[in-house]
């Protein structure tokens, strides 16, 4: 321990801290860190995030020492107010985080599921299964590369191998063809 510093006023420690003394720092955390751990603790009621608030409090006063003004109170009460709206912003970003996923939770709860529908969904993709059973091989990859997978037409039709127009046809048929399998299903497709 430096003996400078053990003897040294708040504002002298922050002076030379200032001068990036780490002897300074040092010493300012054993006179402080007790009381600035103990607030942080009291408030998040969290030991790993309140010794994470005290190395925030303690880098700040590193970073920006010259924020502490010696007129305007003891180094320890300038600490205590840092961890104050340090830990109080910690605990509004976990409440707004948790309204957050109570409202998204109740609505998908609300919202999100019908059984009605997911069976429909179920039955007709079954459906659609079966009428691409019907389509060639050729249009049947056209098809499943341009609307399953999302590709352009021209990027199925590099990926096939094939002219953009060939492939653009075999798409037209392919659906006409699945349009009328579905219709045929008894599925209404679009508007009729």
């Amino acid at each position: 321990m430096n003996s400078e510093y053990t003897e040294a006023s708040d504002a002298a420690l922050v002076v030379s801290i200032g001068r990036y003394q780490q002897a300074a720092l040092a010493e300012a955390y054993r006179r402080n860190a007790g009381a600035v751990y103990g607030l942080a603790k009291r408030l998040l009621s969290d030991h790993a995030r309140a010794e994470e608030v005290v190395q925030e409090v303690f880098l700040r006063l590193w970073n920006t020492p010259d924020r502490f003004d010696a007129e305007r109170g003891t180094l320890r009460s300038y600490l205590l107010a840092q961890t104050h709206g340090r830990a109080v912003d910690i605990i509004r970003s976990d409440v707004a985080r948790r309204k957050r996923e109570e409202r998204e939770s109740r609505e998908q709860a609300e919202g999100g599921y019908d059984i009605g529908r997911e069976v429909w969904d179920m039955a007709l993709a079954g459906h659609v299964r079966e009428a691409m059973d019907v389509l060639t091989e050729g249009e049947r990859d056209a098809i499943e590369l341009a609307y399953f997978g999302g590709r352009t037409y021209k990027e199925a039709a590099d990926e096939l191998g094939e002219a953009e127009g060939t492939v653009k046809s075999r798409i037209r048929v392919g659906l006409k063809r699945l349009r009328a399998e579905l219709v045929q299903a008894g599925v209404t497709v679009g508007s009729e």
